[in-house]
């Protein structure tokens, strides 16, 4: 629910294409000839592949072919985004269980499980390491010889690996001094926190269908980032980007265990063996051994004052990277600078190390290194504030940053109004509990900035045409967060059309022009300004028409539903267009461009825009059991200007869901290097009852984004909060304060007991 006024809107046009099952994803693709695709994986965490005997298999009825590493020898067989350190099948060693190790194409599903179990795999076990802090020690197994960096590839920058160790990510920042400022300190808080890796658990596992014709590729993929995507299978293949075609119907979820690339090579390979099309769907279980969020390990030492004010912060980030880097160089990065949130910090220094160890890879998942960094800060704000008997909410109006101030002095200044958040909780918390019966629940309150990693690069086409319709082209991806209705939106408000005229295309990459991927915040931004742009340069075209054809000064022309006018006269599209062409036929097409220098440099500066979010959480605690129940929670977030009021909300709330999952029972557990509780049944993300009965959402529209009317991005704020809001009210009723996520029924129970046996 949200207090802030209800425009009417028409409903997005995909909600009846969903609800009828008529919208197709990628598991609905069906292409000619096309075979299907089963993995086999590995069992054990880090060993040499000895040999694997594929010869029962192949005589198996049905079975086409089997791809395993010795496949792959002529291909550039290696990839990554920061790090050329992925195979893109196990060709001489794994490294995780669940590593891909073959992979048989079969005429159907069924053939090609049957005939996983005929594949004989022989290993030499390694010793392996599946905790970061362990790894980063000098006796660790070492899981890559070498580091082959990829500069500029997919984020902007060059990750930092340390040689002959399990660090492949070695970030430091400082400015001020931070040990003078401890020296100065009234009082000096060093606290350890722990965050656990968590799965994605979107409803939709990875799916691709790949196959080679004519002398290039098609692939349909459920991915985030087409043109990453691209990118990547033209170096392996050593094919022209022209040649390869990503196309992405509508995804099931993502979150960010669908951006920049995954299973993608692996289904192409398959299909470069076989020669046909092969499609592979995974399960839940496989999904969840392909790609997890890092866990972490993050130390942060806080100087104050008496009074609480923050005289210094040294933040030490430990991350738990998997088998293989992915994004994990910059999710390094940005946990160490949403460390530091949304406070005065005039003395800071940054550690932050991305580590290998024997487990699934870590990738982007929601607000990047976001909700582990303000996890340990936001508990240690509280943590302060008790030490010093100061309110926490006033603790943090003390060190809270003014609009214009900034975090760092090499970044963007904040550019929204924290104190105004934290206000606005603290008031919508104050009616909820004045609503209905407060019934003695516990308070707790966190809040959260976070710089999104956005990529100033983004393109749209925008095809108005000759019946007044207009075609939106672009490769951002629908993956349930309704960007598709956001374009449609911008075009027909930009365009003065109505919305129903306007179309959004499936994103393609043979047809859209590029686009870095959808995530980070970005797309309605970006996108947003791209159509801003071609929206100028349609009404520049229609202008000039009119003023050859009808005789009128251009700089008089403007837009209206179904065509123009200038003055007291008014034409259809149609008759311009006619007029123009000389025949009752065309369009005008306007192309949108976003690079760092437009908008006269301005985007050229991170952040390009902050993502905060504040929350406060009523809590019930069973100390019988430990069961701890969130039963009210409110959630703020200054998003600039809300484009659609659904969808909006609907973001928000399901980011603080997920933001309760990892607070409570998610947690991907490991034992002697095996995942022991990937699957449906034994991780539990959170349920329709376990959502708190009263949920309050604020959006305030400050105008203050980047994008068309002052829109900002939004959706990966509201996770932040919430974890740390949850242990600050335990800590505050019953003075237990733990450190480690998830908080079960059992860690919380003995944290009550242990409190319970102090003398």
């Amino acid at each position: 629910m949200s207090e802030a006024s209800h425009r009417a809107q028409p409903p997005r046009r995909d909600f009846f294409e969903k609800v009828t099952g008529s919208a197709e994803f990628i598991s609905d693709v069906v292409v000619p000839g096309m075979l299907q695709g089963r993995i086999l994986r590995s069992t054990i965490p880090h060993g040499r592949i000895r040999n694997v005997d594929v010869s029962a298999a192949l005589a198996l009825p049905g079975v086409e072919a089997v791809l395993t590493g010795e496949d792959i020898a002529g291909l550039n067989n290696h990839w990554g985004l920061f790090l050329n350190d992925r195979p893109v099948i196990a060709i001489d060693r794994v490294r995780y269980v669940g590593e891909p190790v073959a992979v048989v194409v079969a005429v159907d599903e069924r053939t090609a499980e049957d005939a996983l179990d005929l594949i004989d795999v022989d290993y030499e076990t390694l010793p392996f390491v599946t905790d970061a802090v362990e790894a980063m020690a000098e006796d660790a197994p070492v899981l890559h010889e070498k580091s082959e960096t990829l500069k500029d590839f997919y984020f902007k920058g060059e990750a930092k690996p340390v040689p002959g160790t399990n660090i492949f990510q070695k970030y430091e920042y400082a400015h001020g001094d931070v040990e003078r400022a401890f020296a100065d300190a009234g009082r000096v808080f060093e606290d350890t926190f722990s965050f656990p890796m968590i799965f994605h658990y979107a409803m939709e596992p990875h799916c691709v269908v790949a196959s080679f014709a004519d002398g290039g590729l098609t692939l349909w993929s459920c991915g985030q980032a087409p043109t990453a995507i691209q990118k990547v299978l033209s170096r392996v293949f050593d094919l022209p980007l022209a040649k390869i075609r990503i196309i992405t119907p509508y995804v099931g979820g993502g979150f960010g265990g669908k951006a920049s690339v995954k299973i993608d090579p692996l289904v192409a390979a398959a299909a470069w063996k076989v020669g046909r099309p092969v499609r592979i769907c995974l399960s839940i279980s496989e999904s969840m051994l392909t790609c997890r969020r890092l866990s972490a390990s993050i130390t942060v030492r806080t100087g104050v004052r008496a009074d609480g004010t923050i005289l210094g912060k040294a933040v030490r980030v430990v991350m738990n990277g998997g088998a293989y880097a992915d994004t994990g160089p910059a999710v390094a990065i940005k946990a160490a600078n949403r460390a530091i949130g949304p406070y005065h910090v005039p003395n800071l220094k940054l550690e932050a190390y991305a580590v290998y160890t024997n487990t699934v890879p870590g990738a982007a998942f929601r607000s990047i290194g976001g909700p582990q960094a303000v996890w340990a800060s936001e508990s240690q704000m509280d943590i302060i504030a008790g030490a010093l008997g100061i309110d926490p909410v006033e603790l943090r109006y003390r060190n809270m940053l003014k609009p214009g101030e900034t975090v760092r002095p090499d970044l963007r200044p904040i550019d929204v109004d924290m104190a105004e958040a934290l206000g606005q909780a603290s008031q919508a918390m104050s009616r909820l509990d004045a609503a209905g019966p407060d019934a003695g629940l516990m308070k707790g309150v966190a809040v959260g900035a976070s710089d999104p990693g956005i990529m100033a690069v983004a393109a749209v086409l925008v095809r108005l045409k000759i019946d007044g319709s207009v075609l939106v082209i672009s490769n951002s991806v629908e993956i349930g967060q309704g960007i598709r209705e956001v374009l449609r939106t911008f075009a027909a408000e930009l365009l003065n059309q109505p919305a129903e005229a306007v179309y959004v295309m499936t994103p393609d990459t043979a047809l859209a022009p590029f686009d870095w991927g959808t995530g980070a915040s970005r797309s309605s931004v970006m996108m947003g300004m791209a159509i801003e742009d071609a929206a100028i340069d349609i009404r520049r075209q229609l202008a000039d028409m009119a003023a050859a054809a009808f005789g009128v000064a251009a700089e008089t022309v403007s837009l209206c539903p179904g065509g123009i006018v200038a003055g007291d006269r008014q034409w259809p599209f149609a008759e311009l267009l006619h007029a123009h062409y000389g025949i009752d036929s065309g369009e005008v097409i306007g192309i949108g461009r976003i690079s760092p220098h437009s908008r006269d440099g301005r985007l050229m500066q991170a952040p390009l825009f902050w993502e905060t979010a504040a929350g406060m959480c009523g809590v019930e605690l069973d100390e019988e059991t430990g069961e701890v129940r969130v039963r009210r929670y409110v959630s703020v977030a200054d998003v600039g200007r809300v484009l659609n009021r659904a969808s909006a909300e609907g973001q928000d709330e399901g980011a603080a869901i997920q933001g309760l999952g990892h607070a409570l029972s998610e947690e991907l557990v490991y034992e002697d290097g095996q995942p022991v509780n990937a699957s449906m049944i034994d991780y539990h993300v959170p349920t329709i009852d376990e959502v708190p009965e009263d949920f309050l959402t604020v959006l305030i529209e400050s105008g203050t984004g980047p994008g068309p009317g002052g829109a900002r991005g939004m959706g990966e704020g509201a996770i932040l909060p919430v974890a740390p809001a949850i242990a600050n009210a335990l800590a505050s009723r019953h003075g237990i304060r733990i450190r480690d996520l998830p908080l079960t029924p059992e860690r919380v129970w003995r944290a009550l007991q242990e409190k319970k046996a102090k003398p």
